[in-house]
């Protein structure tokens, strides 16, 4: 086991250096840079720019050096020294512009793929069990709903129906007093409660598509040679169920995982922002307006390790779970 795990980490390495090019590409194809946009919005506004200044912030921000020349400083300060460049919009560290932001919006998705499993599986679980009941086709209406109604539009209904019966706004995860304060007691009940909302309309596809997989997969284990034999020999039902076509079934959720922690934390950005909470939705979204590349690009750098430390874990859990995938992998 511990050879497959050491194997895999070293797979990583030429894995992530490839994304972080990648990345770095992605952010400079749209034409211009931040500079560019930044100056065309002075002269809208009627502010002239000398073309001393300009010069002057090219070479501040190393505009003027080739794209090779900024993906090697920008990576090497990330490697090295944990430096994820200067956000040009803010003028602040990237660290230091991303750090609560990210922190909540992880908060919000781990407690969403908690929630999004703790569902998904007795769910499923119990659509297999039951196929054609009542129950059954409940639960699968309400995963197809699930599915097709985007987080963010059932945000918006959410927001203008509470408010439009209420007065109550339901935006934000801080009360007005508590929205600039430091981290305090006080600060950690007034925003436990308004969890609650982005947390479910998060969760919300993730779950629904989950127990469709769930369901599908355990019924495809039900109706196996090995489950009609043990029922055959008087096997108890549950005992039989959560021996082996459980654990069968589970395995294609836990190999979500690496598309799962991502989805979740992508979907967030578009609710964080109809929801105004104070995560990276909002900053990803104006940065990539504005071509602010190194915030961008370390939003972007960051989903991408996400991606791959998930796909890492499911394959761990996977190779624990069922033995042949670790022999056959070490085998290959």
């Amino acid at each position: 086991m511990l050879t497959y795990i050491g194997r895999r980490l070293l797979q990583l390495i030429p894995l992530l250096v490839a994304i972080s090019m990648v990345v770095f590409l992605i952010i400079q194809m749209p034409p211009g840079d931040f500079l560019t946009t930044y100056v065309d919005q002075l002269k809208l506004s009627g502010t002239d720019v000398a073309e001393s200044t300009i010069i002057h912030l090219t070479a501040q921000y190393g505009l003027n050096e080739p794209i090779y020349v900024q993906y090697w400083i920008w990576i090497k300060n990330i490697v090295l020294h944990g430096d994820m460049g200067t956000s040009f919009q803010w003028n602040l560290p990237v660290s230091q512009v991303i750090g609560e932001r990210l922190a909540l919006t992880m908060l919000i998705s781990v407690i969403s793929l908690a929630i999004v499993w703790a569902i998904a599986i007795p769910v499923g679980i119990y659509s297999a069990t039951h196929q054609y009941s009542v129950g059954d086709y409940v639960f699968s209406f309400l995963g197809f709903i699930g599915m097709a109604v985007p987080g963010f539009l059932i945000a918006l209904i959410l927001v203008y129906v509470i408010f439009d019966t209420t007065g109550v706004s339901i935006t934000g995860l801080f009360s007005p007093e508590y929205q600039d304060a430091p981290w305090s007691v006080g600060k950690v009940l007034n925003m436990l409660p308004r969890l609650a909302i982005p947390v479910v309309l998060v969760g919300l596809s993730g779950t629904a598509s989950l127990i469709r997989v769930m369901r599908g997969m355990l019924l495809d284990e039900l109706s196996k040679q090995y489950v009609i034999t043990a029922r055959a020999k008087g096997v108890g039902e549950t005992k039989l169920l959560f021996k082996y076509p459980v654990r069968m079934a589970i395995n294609p959720l836990v190999s979500t995982i690496g598309w799962t922690l991502p989805a979740l934390i992508s979907g967030e950005a578009i609710v964080g922002i109809v929801l105004n909470l104070p995560t990276t939705g909002p900053v990803l979204l104006k940065a990539l307006m504005v071509q602010d590349m190194y915030l961008a690009g370390s939003f972007l750098l960051i989903l991408s390790v996400l991606t791959v430390i998930g796909t890492l874990l499911s394959d761990i859990l996977l190779a624990a779970l069922d033995p042949r995938i670790r022999f056959g992998g070490a085998g290959s």
